[in-house]
């Protein structure tokens, strides 16, 4: 039984956390043309390994609401790397709330609805 509805909510949270990190990757580009970055090779590196992390969230958003199980498990994957940075954001001092609850609100809810999305696909029908 496909879930239409389930799969729509956790690739548009999928898609939003992916856009999020475009403009994560546009701000570090402008500061590294305004001169921002003390060492460029590593400022370039975060630029691109943002930008990948970026692609693979769109493409798990496009895969999750195809019904693609590969999509929902890297979806999976990232959530719970989204809930462990959230995490660890409180041991710095200050805490940034806004970071935290950005990060860890989204992660928590894709990773509820990714869940979700799965049991609804595999559930077997009643006989």
């Amino acid at each position: 039984m496909r879930s239409p509805a389930l799969a729509l909510a956790a690739a548009v949270v999928l898609a939003a956390e992916g856009a999020a990190l475009l403009v994560f990757a546009l701000i570090e580009l402008v500061g590294l043309g305004a001169g921002d970055a003390s060492s460029l090779p590593t400022a370039l590196a975060l630029i691109v390994l943002t930008l990948i992390g970026a692609g693979a969230l769109i493409a798990f958003a496009i895969g999750t609401r195809s019904g693609h199980s590969w999509a929902r498990s890297g979806g999976i994957v990232f959530q719970v790397l989204g809930v462990a940075l959230a995490l660890a954001s409180l041991t710095i001092q200050p805490v940034v709330w806004g970071f935290t609850v950005g990060v860890g609100i989204p992660a928590v809810l894709g990773f509820a609805l990714l869940i979700a999305t799965t049991r609804a696909e595999n559930e077997r029908p009643a006989e």
